[in-house]
């Protein structure tokens, strides 16, 4: 019941925003998380009875010293190409460059090295794991902490890459991954970031479960301002003028 639940709202993201075209190669971004290897498992069920015709591959990147061992075993049993890419981005980021606020740094070089194998490996997409909490909190940071609305979208095309990247998870919450998780066994891998859990992220997670609980419905009507764009109004002045 479960799986079915994730699969409808993944179809609907994946229907809403045009996702998926026919001979797409797409590469899941497996960080061994649980909000990755639930998306595996959507675009593995979704593929059975996709009107359009993909290919599915998995890449992961090790940021340095992680045992995956528990991933191509998992891999090779839903029969997924699975390539592990090994980095020394926790290296450079905590040892050579002692980031304060490592984020930044740490998503640019693994974006970098996701796209970039993915594009090696002739895909034509690459999914994340993105989540409808992930949007929420990804607003919110941007506002609070840039003095800007903004917030990634659930398709990207890059044009200088001839890489598209898609969302499907835009419309799943994050207990749903956590029950998944929970109810489908699904292998985790450890979070090896000395930072998690000690990010401004976490910050304004912990932010939006207050907010939520003294608000009933905030967290409901800021995904929906996400997807409102025609009742968007900022100070432009020269329009003001």
């Amino acid at each position: 019941m479960t799986m079915q639940k994730l699969l409808s709202k993944a179809r609907q993201a994946i229907q809403d925003f045009d996702m998926i075209q026919d001979n797409d190669k797409i590469a899941v971004g497996l960080s061994g998380g649980k909000d990755s290897l639930t998306l595996l498992h959507i675009l593995k069920n979704y593929q059975r009875f996709s009107p359009q015709k993909f290919e599915l591959i998995a890449i992961t990147l090790n940021p340095g010293g992680v045992d995956n061992s528990p991933l191509y075993k998992l891999c090779e049993d839903l029969d997924v190409e699975f390539h592990e890419v090994q980095t020394n981005i926790k290296e450079i980021v905590f040892d050579i460059r002692k980031e304060k606020n490592p984020c930044s740094l740490c998503a640019n070089l693994r974006r970098g090295a996701l796209n970039g194998t993915a594009k090696e490996l002739g895909c034509t997409k690459v999914a994340l794991g993105h989540h409808k909490d992930d949007a929420i909190e990804t607003f919110l940071m941007s506002m609070l902490y840039e003095g800007r609305v903004n917030c990634f979208s659930p398709k990207t095309v890059m044009d200088k890459q001839d890489l598209t990247i898609i969302r499907p998870m835009i419309y799943i919450e994050e207990y749903m991954t956590k029950k998944a998780t929970r109810e489908y066994n699904y292998p985790v891998i450890e979070n090896p970031c000395p930072a998690d859990g000690h990010t401004n992220r976490q910050n304004i997670k912990e932010l939006v479960q207050r907010l939520n609980k003294e608000m009933p419905g905030s967290k409901k009507n800021i995904f929906g301002a996400l997807n409102n764009p025609d009742k968007l109004f900022i100070w432009d002045k020269e329009k003001i003028k």
